[in-house]
């Protein structure tokens, strides 16, 4: 008898933190607003200063934490037109450093200026608040906030 409830209680434990897990990656996908029209992201590039890409190879990438994205930066907003690996608690930060690993970005994050909560992971735009000159920064980074886990990054000028 108490073979049984401990293996039940094992069982439920190991099924409760798999679906805890499963949670946590498909509920921002599944809560993710609509990616923006492509004709739309095309005219916010055709406004843009810089350009840069998202690519998979970078060191910090790995199968769950990648970009692959044709990005522009202007004055007033940053493109992404691709995609990034979905994921809850994404933030867009800009640097003066282009890193691409967390071991990189963790000591710089308190210089780095936050622009804006990433929702979408395909097609999408992000305002940048009017207190953010993106002519002091050179590089673009997608970070997970909640488990401090670098997503991507590209270095625009």
């Amino acid at each position: 008898m108490k073979k049984k409830i401990t293996f039940l209680f094992i069982s439920h434990f190991f099924f409760l933190i798999i679906g805890f897990g499963l949670g946590v990656y498909f509920l921002p996908i599944l809560t993710a607003p609509e990616s923006i029209e492509i004709s739309k992201i095309n005219e916010y590039e055709n406004k843009s200063q810089y350009q840069t890409e998202f690519v998979r190879d970078l060191r910090g990438s790995d199968p769950f934490h990648w970009g692959e994205a044709k990005v522009t930066i202007s004055k007033k907003k940053i493109t992404v037109n691709g995609s990034i690996s979905p994921g809850p608690d994404y933030k867009l930060y800009l640097t003066n450093e282009f890193t691409q690993h967390e071991d990189e970005f963790l000591p710089i994050k308190d210089a780095a200026k936050y622009v804006a909560e990433v929702k979408s992971f395909e097609n999408f735009v992000v305002d940048v608040p009017s207190n953010v000159d993106v002519n002091k920064f050179n590089t673009v980074v997608i970070w997970c906030e909640s488990f401090s886990e670098f997503i991507t990054a590209a270095k625009y000028q």
